[in-house]
């Protein structure tokens, strides 16, 4: 059996509902965020946490909920994991804050030493550190533009890249992220992503030389300094590139003098089941961008690459007064240990093979499960008409909304709303996710009836 680390060892691991979802004392606190907290701030399960561990939410009622969606993709080591609580603890005790660029700490240069170390590729690297995905994807095309002296940046369909202005105008959905907040960053463009459930049997080959077709006729390479991608897409549906599609988009950029930028704020850090999703097909990126599960749910995202192309930008171009911050440094070496000493690499693997068998089963039952995908512990389905791709936005809605009720975190996204996206934490045991998917098996049972 593999081994199945627990995390937060005061909660028992086990779904309990003691009251309705959401209850009283949730409520109470959903009236009291109605008042003080602006309405653009949505809520997906209004439930009040007051504990978590393990694959576990505890909330203010006495409920525990299966996790299944880690704070998206935050919590991969477990919400309370022992390595990390404790280091955190430490280092709060000795100083919360200096600013690395007032007066350096030994924990953000371990920090970058690791992901030097770790990310893809064994040429010489820099890392930078910042605050969250947006504002690395952000510094990334900054260090790409520095680097090469070009200001295109070539995205792709169904792309999420953050909420910052340029990271708006990266990202290709439109509600709720882009709806009223323009104009945005100019030099964007956008091309053709491999979506093997909608490409009519197009492999990666093919599908990477429409995407180049449109990058060279509509952007061209002189004007180019990065393309930017997520190796497997989050928010736009976990939607992964047929094979072959990746390495040549890489060998277009290597031949043209384009920063190849992978986006793995979602994927990296033991997610897919390798440690970055870039290794499924030996991807080495120029840059690449990471955060969410790099300091098991303290804010930190980092850019690390090729250091002649890091190190272009000038002395003070790079930074932000909380970028580094010793607690999430702390928190982030604690994770790299914690994801080595716990084989949660192999965890992530045990967990997707687990899911995509159970959920591939239940597709053959179900027409309305039209795609089955994923790697390691990021798995999705998606949901569609019956016989058709025609996506069932309003069946993803109600599975969702029955999973929560019956006390699932479950998670949704894609840009047509009709994909629900799996994100267990790897300290997740067995059990817990048996379970799981036993439920959901049950609520497509359910949904059948009364359709």
């Amino acid at each position: 059996m593999s081994q199945q680390p627990t995390g937060g060892p005061s909660i028992t691991q086990e779904r309990r509902l003691v009251t309705a979802i959401p209850g009283p004392r949730s409520q109470e606190l959903a009236a009291r965020k109605a008042k003080a907290v602006a309405s653009g701030v949505a809520v997906g399960l209004p439930v009040q946490v007051v504990a978590a561990g393990g694959g576990i939410l505890v909330d203010a009622d006495g409920n525990q909920l299966i996790d299944l969606g880690s704070g998206i993709a935050v919590t991969t080591v477990g919400n309370s994991a022992p390595r990390v609580v404790e280091a955190v603890t430490r280092q709060v005790a000795e100083f919360t804050h200096t600013c690395f660029m007032v007066t350096p700490y030994e924990g953000y240069v371990a920090v970058a030493e690791k992901l030097n170390e770790l990310t893809p590729g064994t040429h010489e690297k820099r890392t930078a550190l910042f605050n969250a995905g947006a504002e690395a994807v952000e510094n990334a095309v900054k260090i790409a533009r520095s680097a090469t002296g070009k200001q295109g940046v070539v995205v792709f369909d169904h792309a999420y890249h953050g909420r910052t202005n340029l990271t708006m105008a990266m990202t290709a959905k439109n509600m709720p992220y882009k709806k009223g907040f323009g104009p945005f960053a100019s030099e964007v463009y956008r091309a053709p992503l491999s979506y093997p459930f909608r490409d009519g049997g197009r492999d990666g080959a093919e599908a990477a030389r429409r995407a180049i077709d449109v990058i060279e006729k509509q952007v061209g390479a002189e004007n180019l300094a990065a393309v930017v991608i997520e190796p497997i897409q989050g928010e736009g549906g976990f939607i992964v590139p047929a094979e072959g599609f990746l390495p040549a988009i890489v060998e277009w950029c290597r031949a043209n003098g384009v920063v190849f930028v992978a986006d793995e704020v979602q994927t990296g850090f033991a997610r897919t089941g390798e440690l970055f999703a870039c290794d499924h097909e030996g991807i080495v990126p120029d840059l690449i961008v990471t955060a969410k599960g790099i300091a098991g749910g303290l804010p930190l995202a980092a850019v690390t690459g090729r250091a002649e192309i890091m190190d272009a930008a000038h002395p003070g171009g790079l930074g932000g007064t909380y970028g580094g911050n010793p607690l999430a440094c702390a928190a982030a070496l604690a994770v790299f240990e914690t994801i080595e000493a716990e084989g949660l690499v192999d965890r992530a693997r045990t967990i997707g093979k687990t899911m995509t068998e159970r959920l591939a089963a239940l597709q053959e039952q179900d027409p309305r499960i039209g795609d089955v995908r994923g790697r390691g512990a990021m798995i999705a389905v998606e949901l569609v008409k019956p016989g058709t791709t025609e996506p069932d936005a309003d069946l993803t809605k109600k599975v969702a909304a029955a999973a929560n009720a019956q006390g699932m975190v479950v998670l949704t996204c894609g840009t047509y709303g009709n994909v629900l996206r799996f994100l267990p934490p790897l300290s997740m045991p067995d059990h817990l996710l048996d379970e799981a998917l036993e439920l959901l098996a049950g609520i497509f049972a359910e949904t059948r009836q009364e359709g």
